[in-house]
């Protein structure tokens, strides 16, 4: 297999995506579904995805269970419930009761967006959390690099639980600089029960002018950091199409892995973390 870990899909017609604001985003602003991803993938020689949240209503999750029982491609969700709610429990539960529901590997919220850069230390949300590794699932961390102490905070506080950290906590690879993201992600990977996908680079770099080389010193980061066994490979199609095809972001992080590492990055770290 080889496995394209974090990947969206979305139809306006069922549901607005409200983030697709301004100019800049106005090429996502159509339908992007799994017969458009199918050959993309193919091309590449992806065999296995993992279909990821992208707005927080409670209908997107099972209608993604039920595109993943429907579609071969897609072997996980990682989907969407509200951690602070009581029975956050019962509704994991409920959620892998449904047609589909065996798919569903993990939970994520729209933590970037959160004011508090606190959030994931909060009280209610740390219930949440429990309530996730209870349930054998994982959680996908969607932050910003200011964030990330929060998201090292969490992930101590609650070691039976596994984290994932998406897009490598959103590096401002357009500036060129390393630090304060560097030193805060590598406290993150000091901890045994986080994993870091390889995602989301090219849209933190210059979209228009991007090269594999402003790509490899915040690649090299965080495979020095987690090492390859917690590194896995993430299209963040299609929010790449911004920066680049699902090809061009599959070839550059081909070349960031040296060939002894790819097997685990592109397969083995994703097949084993959200049990595919």
């Amino acid at each position: 297999m080889t496995i394209d870990a974090h990947h969206h899909v979305w139809d306006l017609s069922v549901r607005d995506q409200d983030w697709l604001t301004g100019p800049g985003l106005r090429p996502l602003r159509r339908n992007f579904t799994v017969e458009d991803l199918r050959p993309e993938a193919a091309a590449a020689g992806v065999t296995r995805t993992v279909l990821v949240q992208t707005v927080t209503v409670p209908e997107e999750t099972p209608e993604f269970l039920a595109l993943a029982a429907a579609h071969d491609l897609i072997a996980g969700v990682v989907g969407w419930t509200d951690l602070t709610r009581p029975d956050v429990a019962e509704e994991l539960a409920r959620l892998r009761a449904l047609p589909g529901g065996s798919h569903l590997k993990g939970i994520r919220h729209q933590v970037q967006g959160e004011p508090d850069p606190q959030w994931l230390l909060r009280p209610d949300v740390g219930r949440g959390l429990t309530a996730l590794a209870d349930a054998g699932l994982v959680y996908d961390l969607v932050v910003r690099a200011h964030q990330l102490p929060a998201a090292t905070g969490a992930a101590e506080s609650h070691p039976d639980l596994t984290f994932v950290l998406d897009h490598l906590g959103k590096p401002p690879i357009a500036s060129g600089a390393l630090e304060p993201w560097a030193t805060a992600v590598r406290a993150l990977a000091a901890l045994p029960n986080t994993v870091c996908k390889l995602s989301g680079m090219v849209t933190e770099a210059d979209p228009a002018s991007w090269t594999v080389d402003d790509l490899r010193p915040y690649a090299e980061t965080v495979l020095d950091a987690f090492g390859p066994d917690r590194l896995m490979f993430g299209s963040d199609w299609p929010v790449c199409v911004l920066a680049g095809t699902y090809g061009e972001v599959f070839d550059a992080a081909t070349q960031l892995i040296a060939p002894a590492d790819r097997t685990a990055v592109f397969e083995t770290t994703a097949a084993r973390v959200y049990g595919l």
